[in-house]
């Protein structure tokens, strides 16, 4: 019988400058901009120093925006070891598309991550961390075989459901099980909320003390170490905004801390699909 009780999947979302051009109107914004250009050019590096000495995979969800934009040290993640997985080509909520224009952004970015990394996605994760009433046929069309958008659990990956019945007036009907497995997110295992500070946007991160975060997402670690058997614990971060000093410092010492506990292992998010 295997000794591990709990498996640990550090994700980050490589919007780069994708995020401020279609989700923070940024197109006349070249100081937004260049927050998109930190996290590629100062940040990415480190965060991938800070894996390699930690010895832990990660996944990588990255738009073909990022991945064309900035091929170089896109190569550089899938060179170290790291998977890179489709995270849309705009950074754009799927609900803003029709039908065709959600399944040609979709398509170029699988394409963009083949013309890096010589190989094809097998997951997926948003860029609104919502899916339109097409993402589900046309992920699945495309032959994904795993997303990372959606919040019905927490520790555990569960399979997507197709077709809800939605009716204000009438009970909630879940719909059929499909053979794509979610790997639910959480905004409370989200960097961005507590962290990005967006001038005259609502709802503006900047954690007072920004350690607490670290101990909260350390206090769920724990918590589902200790009540879910074989639970799965995914992290999602920018490193727009986890690499900013002195976070990463934070970071690594969570992740040493985790380390230490017995059966845990890190995993990338497709490795741990690929169990189920």
């Amino acid at each position: 019988m295997s000794d591990q009780r709990a498996t640990v999947c550090l994700t980050y979302d490589f919007d780069a400058v994708s995020i401020w051009l279609h989700a923070f109107d940024g197109l006349d914004s070249p100081t937004r901009q260049s927050r998109g250009e930190y996290g590629a050019n100062v940040a990415t590096p480190r965060l991938l120093d800070m894996l390699d000495r930690l010895n832990v995979p990660a996944t990588w969800f990255t738009p073909g925006h990022t991945v064309e934009s900035f091929p170089e040290i896109t190569g550089e993640i899938h060179d170290r070891g790291h998977d890179i997985q489709c995270h849309g080509w705009k950074h754009t909520d799927p609900s803003s598309f029709s039908e065709e224009e959600e399944r040609e952004d979709i398509g170029r970015a699988v394409d963009a991550i083949q013309d890096i990394t010589g190989g094809t996605p097998d997951g997926y994760r948003s860029p609104a961390w919502d899916f339109s009433t097409n993402t589900l046929s046309i992920i699945r069309d495309i032959g994904f075989e795993w997303d990372s958008s959606q919040m019905a659990h927490d520790f555990e990956p569960y399979l997507v459901r197709e077709s809800p019945a939605v009716d204000p007036d009438e009970p909630y009907e879940r719909g059929e099980e499909t053979d794509i497995v979610e790997f639910p997110v959480s905004w409370h295992l989200d960097d961005w909320p507590p962290f990005q500070f967006v001038l005259n946007v609502p709802d503006n991160g900047g954690a007072p003390d920004e350690k607490q975060i670290f101990d909260m997402w350390t206090e769920k670690f724990d918590w589902m170490y200790d009540n879910v058997e074989g639970g799965v614990f995914t992290l999602t971060m920018h490193p727009q905004v986890i690499g900013v000093p002195p976070r990463m410092r934070y970071l690594e010492d969570m992740v040493q801390y985790i380390q230490s506990k017995q059966g845990v292992e890190f995993k990338t998010v497709s490795s741990v699909a690929a169990e189920y």
